[in-house]
């Protein structure tokens, strides 16, 4: 198979991405992906034989088996925007068999989505590839519009259909976090207590977090304090969304911050940024993935992109759903795989 022109997907970007050396946080400081993480890392925790397990498990499936690096297909977006705005791109994807497929053919370690389509085909697909259950979903339906994280599915559930993993979301910053994040705590703790692993989606959400100059929903300082949050209370994998910019307790004027933060912690430099989300995961010690984002005209650059940075900002790879599933099938799987091939190119280094 040939291995994607990363330097030509980059463009005249992969000078900056490419060679860039993070001077703020060193990357002898942190706990990287690799071979061994499980054993080097995460054996070290309280986690149950089981857990490990199905970590192990999860690591060990698709393209990118055995380097550390995770590649997952998530599809909740029927619930979370609606079936129509998600699937009317590619209507295949209303069957929930195509969603796994897709996975599948796209050499992903793992599939995330609803309790619905996971449960519809596990018995088929359960033993073939990992499943993840997202287990709560804002869902917009509901008029006016509300943006709230409600339980769908229990553990219970996803243990007996058999998930290696759960998925969770909280708004981080919303009105209702705080019940979300007691919802979440206990959901967690019962998935350790049967073996599955935990994956956080540690999102920030509130109205004041979006000002007239700057969209600090995706500013470093506060989706690294939503990841440092996440893994509190018990994520083994954090899902964020990259940072792209920086000052979010500056710009709103609250809670607590730290002028070092910004002068030697960060810079503006894209890498920078996410190595400091990066450093909010215990230094690593928990994994997180960066997500795809929204599909539009420039997928393949950007998907590239975001992976480039996620790895050598010391990342655990990315969670990419509709830049993939919104496409035809071949094209999807393509995307897919070029992704991967970030992670695998010796090439793409830490930085």
């Amino acid at each position: 198979m040939k291995m994607t022109d990363i330097t030509a997907i980059l463009g005249n970007e992969s000078e900056q991405l490419l060679n860039h050396i993070c001077n703020t946080i060193p990357k002898h400081n942190l706990q990287l992906p690799g071979t061994d993480f499980v054993d080097r890392v995460m054996a070290l925790s309280n986690r149950k034989p089981s857990v490990l397990r199905n970590l192990q498990a999860l690591y060990h499936r698709g393209r990118l088996s055995d380097t550390g690096y995770l590649s997952l297909l998530p599809v909740d977006q029927g619930v979370e925007h609606s079936a129509g705005a998600s699937f009317a791109p590619n209507p295949m994807f209303f069957d929930p068999k195509c969603i796994v497929e897709l996975a599948i053919e796209g050499g992903c370690n793992g599939v995330a989505s609803t309790l619905g389509v996971l449960a519809i085909v596990s018995r088929q697909y359960a033993h073939k590839i990992p499943m993840i259950l997202k287990i709560n979903h804002n869902e917009l339906l509901t008029y006016p519009n509300k943006f709230d994280q409600t339980l769908f599915a229990s553990i219970d559930q996803a243990f007996d259909m058999g998930a290696c993993a759960v998925g969770a979301t909280v708004f981080f910053g919303s009105d209702e976090s705080r019940r979300q994040i007691q919802e979440v705590s206990a959901a967690f703790e019962h998935a350790h207590d049967l073996g599955m692993v935990t994956i956080l989606w540690a999102y920030t959400r509130n109205s004041a977090f979006k000002t007239a100059d700057n969209d600090y929903h995706v500013s470093a300082d506060l989706t690294g304090q939503a990841n440092h949050l996440a893994v509190t209370i018990g994520a083994d994998i954090v899902k964020q969304k990259m940072a792209t910019n920086n000052g979010g307790y500056n710009a709103i004027k609250f809670g607590k911050t730290h002028p070092k933060v910004y002068s030697e912690l960060t810079t503006d430099h894209p890498i920078d940024l996410v190595r400091y989300q990066v450093a909010n995961c215990y230094m690593g010690r928990i994994g997180m993935i960066n997500s795809g984002g929204e599909s539009g005209s420039d997928d393949l650059h950007q998907a590239v992109r975001t992976a480039v940075i996620n790895k050598r900002a010391g990342g655990m790879g990315l969670i990419s759903g509709r830049k993939a599933f919104q496409k035809p099938f071949a094209e999807g799987v393509k995307l897919l795989h070029s992704i991967q091939d970030v992670y695998l190119s010796h090439e793409v280094t830490i930085a």
